[in-house]
Parts: structure tokens; C-alpha cells; sequence
């Protein structure tokens, strides 16, 4: 799964991925913010916070074990959900989409408008 996540993620219009904090985690972001991070334990991704309304955040919490505060991140505004299987890869795509939309409305309207098209 981890590598799909990845790969989704990357997929999205202006994504880049860097390790601004060493080797863990893997960063991706659209214009220089932040839409998901991938923490990895033991050789696999499995942890991933990723921007969210706080309604829904905690909607979500309350809904999934496997969804909490966002871990190293501000409580109210990330979640970080454990990649062990029980959410659906399908539902993790929508927290995905969710997180970058999130990220992209609050940039502004001129850096909104110069994000790169996809190759």
C-alpha cells in the first residue's frame, strides 16, 4: 500500500516530495506547504498525517481507531492515520484529495494559478 499512497499522492497537480527533516518522513507538498507526511517503522510506511478540517478530523477520530491527532503536527488541523490495513486504500485516496484541497484553497489566487500541470 505504501507505494501507491506515494504514488497518489505525487499524481497530484504541482506535488514534489523532499526530506526537509532528514531521512523520515518523506514530505510531499504542493507550492511549498505541506499535504502529507509518511513516517516509516521498520522499513515500511505506516503512518501518514495529512491536513484536515477539524469537523471532519474529529468525526474521523471518533469514527477509526486507526485515525488520531496528527502526530508532531497541530492536534486541531492534522490527523495521522496507522496504514495498517483496516481503512480501505479507497478511503485513504479521499483523505488524500481532502489534505491537498485543503492546502490549495488557502494558497493564494496567483499561486494557486501557477501550479504546474502534471506530466
Amino acid at each position: 500500500m505504501k507505494n501507491s499512497i506515494i504514488e497518489y499522492c505525487l499524481k497530484k497537480k504541482g506535488a514534489t516530495k523532499n526530506y526537509p527533516f532528514g531521512p523520515d518522513p518523506l514530505v510531499i507538498k504542493i507550492a511549498g506547504k505541506m499535504f502529507a507526511l509518511i513516517f516509516e517503522n521498520k522499513g515500511d510506511y505506516s503512518y501518514l498525517n495529512l491536513k484536515c478540517d477539524p469537523v471532519i478530523a474529529e468525526n474521523l477520530r471518533e469514527q477509526h481507531e486507526n485515525i488520531r491527532p496528527g502526530y508532531h503536527m497541530n492536534k486541531k488541523h492534522w490527523n495521522t492515520i496507522t496504514m495498517d490495513g483496516s481503512l480501505p486504500e479507497s478511503d485513504v485516496f479521499v483523505l488524500i484529495d481532502h489534505s491537498y484541497d485543503m492546502v490549495v484553497k488557502n494558497l493564494p489566487k496567483s499561486l494557486r494559478e501557477s501550479i504546474p500541470e502534471m506530466n
